[in-house]
């Protein structure tokens, strides 16, 4: 059986951004997923990224020895590498590198399993790659011929990026079709009167299970790991009143989530651009708990559905004291926001959500 890989993290150290040791906890958090495990940590400050290495090229230099020294195997940057940026990095640290990006995506091609959901990451994955093909090594630049290629002066490069650009075609033809699906289905509910509240939130905040307590589908799949869901779920829920509502479970957002994820899984993020309100999902043990909302904020405001009606729905407070948990209410209660309070797993404040989904229901009727 192959050992469990062995990674040194690193990242810039921005005059203009102070979040970098939430970041790195989050990529330490991410590689797990992977079975990746953090050996070491590797950080320096600067203005700006180095357009060669990202890094300074010293510091590249005292990587590959705490990499050496540390026996690991793997080299793993918090920030996006530039293709030329990757290639140096390799070459002067004789190790693999991967960037945040490429750390997610890996973790969305683990998780995916529906035809869908493989298709969003596969796409992803090709646009990721394009711009970098030309770093594969000096194997890209030898010229041949064979069956499928272009003549003997077709390059291995020019081969790569022909098949890329291929499965880019193949999978948006694809996933288009798969689109013009989801609006018929979405004509059909807004045809029922019936409001439709979406789920939307950090990865692992408790989307699924919340969605699994209200409608009672035991049968929903719901982990306590990074994007265990990537497909989007919708499920009636009959609220105590008698009327019903429809929910939709949505992908996690998560810190700088690669762009080309954002655009592959947008049909997917569109359920929550059409829905009637936005129930915004956080984890009560979230460390910081009103900058994960602004990262969620963000997302929406990417995606075209910043201005819908929301509620914030604080979740997972049976490991969370009642103290902190007033505190993250009264801090978000500032923006003018409903805040309930509950606990996914165990049921319990789940009632503080009838009051919300109520009103939705008078105001659609």
């Amino acid at each position: 059986m192959e050992g469990r890989r062995r990674a040194v993290i690193t990242g810039l150290e921005l005059s203009l951004r102070d979040d970098l040791e939430l970041l790195l906890e989050e990529l330490r958090l991410l590689l797990a997923n992977l079975d990746v495990e953090v050996v070491a940590v590797a950080t320096q400050k600067r203005d700006r990224p180095d357009p060669a290495f990202l890094l300074g090229a010293s510091k590249v230099d005292e990587l590959k020895i705490l990499t050496q020294a540390s026996e690991a195997d793997l080299i793993v940057c918090n920030d996006l590498l530039m293709p030329i940026q990757l290639s140096n990095m390799r070459r002067k640290t004789d190790c693999e590198v991967w960037d945040r990006a490429l750390v997610i995506m890996k973790i969305f091609e683990r998780r995916a399993s529906t035809a869908e959901a493989k298709l969003q990451v596969d796409l992803a994955r090709c646009r990721y790659e394009m711009p970098h093909i030309r770093g594969l090594g000096k194997q890209m630049s030898n010229a041949g011929a064979g069956i499928g290629t272009r003549g003997p002066g077709e390059t291995e490069f020019e081969r790569h990026r022909r098949k890329l650009q291929a499965r880019i075609v193949e999978a948006s033809r694809k996933l288009e079709e798969m689109k013009k699906r989801r609006q018929g289905q979405r004509k059909q509910r807004r045809r029922s009167g019936i409001p439709t509240v979406a789920l939307v939130g950090y990865t692992n905040s408790g989307k699924t299970t919340l969605l699994k307590r209200l409608s009672g589908d035991k049968k929903l799949y719901a982990a306590d790991q990074l994007f265990a869901t990537l497909d989007t779920t919708v499920r009636s829920v009959r609220l105590p009143s008698g009327r019903n509502i429809l929910m939709a479970d949505t992908v996690g957002f998560i810190r700088e989530l690669p762009p080309e994820l954002i655009a592959a899984f947008r049909t997917t993020l569109e359920e929550a651009c059409q829905a009637d309100m936005l129930l915004v999902v956080l984890d009560a043990n979230d460390p910081d708990v009103t900058a994960t909302y602004d990262v969620i904020q963000q997302t929406l405001d990417e995606i075209g559905a910043a201005a819908l009606p929301r509620a914030v729905v604080l979740n997972k407070i049976d490991r969370s004291g009642l103290f902190r948990v007033e505190r993250i209410k009264a801090q978000l209660r500032h923006d003018g926001l409903p805040v309930c309070a509950l606990s996914a797993l165990t049921g319990e404040g789940v009632e503080s959500l009838w009051g919300v989904f109520d009103w939705l229901a008078v105001r659609r009727s």
